[in-house]
């Protein structure tokens, strides 16, 4: 069984990976974090997500769960997980990271304790999501540079990074044939749980890949999967090319 601590259970993913993970026998909510501001704290984890009860309380306090041989998901701000991720890293605890708009400093403080702790670090958790950004690379390098290439991503009006973590990975993998960074259009409306389409324009064709979550049950999934997988390792780095196989 994997023992689980979720940080951010209050929030929109937070709560989609604590309903899994309580209805799913390999893994235990062996605990979960929130803002110290969060009229939730003290409150039982499973009263609050609605559940059932299941005498274990929110925490904004990282030192007050009982952490032993637990993986800490963390779906939340950079702050936020740079603050965690220091604590886990001090507990010798595996991370799951899903938090985006983090900048290269804190992604070099995430590279440097995974040399002491198990972290898998994605901006999105999704198996789709993951075979989009090898196949984008992978026609990136088999269409020459006649075909313009723009990624379009659209996500929720709460969402408040943008472009998302998922389109710069995507204008990563074409970063690395290309040379260069390709346009990104950003749309915010409605509850769009999240899309990314991949542009390829030519003279005579237009060729589109493009990956749509209907559902943030597809992360949630994804979160735990890693959780699973490192939970095994010592320290090092991956990603979820690594948790998919």
């Amino acid at each position: 069984m994997t023992r689980i601590i979720i940080s951010g259970v209050c929030g929109r993913m937070g709560r989609r990976i604590a309903d899994l993970a309580y209805n799913d026998k390999d893994f235990e909510i062996a605990g979960a974090l929130e803002a110290r501001d969060n009229p939730n704290i003290g409150k039982d984890i499973g009263e609050v997500i609605e559940i059932g009860k299941l005498q274990k309380r929110i925490e904004s306090d990282f030192d007050k769960i009982n952490e032993k041989s637990c993986v800490l998901i963390e779906f939340t701000s950079p702050e936020s997980t740079m603050e965690h991720l220091e604590i886990a890293r001090g507990k010798k605890m595996g991370v799951v990271i899903g938090t985006t708009a983090l900048s290269s400093e804190q992604i070099e403080n995430i590279k440097d304790a995974s040399k002491v702790i198990p972290i898998v670090f994605s901006p999105n958790m999704s198996i789709g999501a993951n075979v989009l950004f090898k196949i984008t690379e992978e026609v990136s390098r088999m269409l020459d540079e006649d075909y313009e290439i723009k990624i379009v991503e659209a996500h929720h009006t709460k969402k408040k990074d943008a472009p998302s973590g998922t389109a710069k990975r995507l204008g990563e993998a074409v970063s690395k044939v290309r040379g260069v960074t390709p346009p990104i259009e950003s749309i915010r409306e409605g509850d769009i749980v999240g899309d990314h389409t991949v542009i390829f324009n030519g003279k005579y064709e237009t060729i589109e890949l493009k990956h749509s979550a209907h559902s943030r049950d597809v992360f949630a999934k994804g979160a735990l999967d890693a959780a699973r997988f490192v939970a095994g390792k010592k320290t090092g780095l991956y990603t979820m090319y690594d948790v998919i196989g």
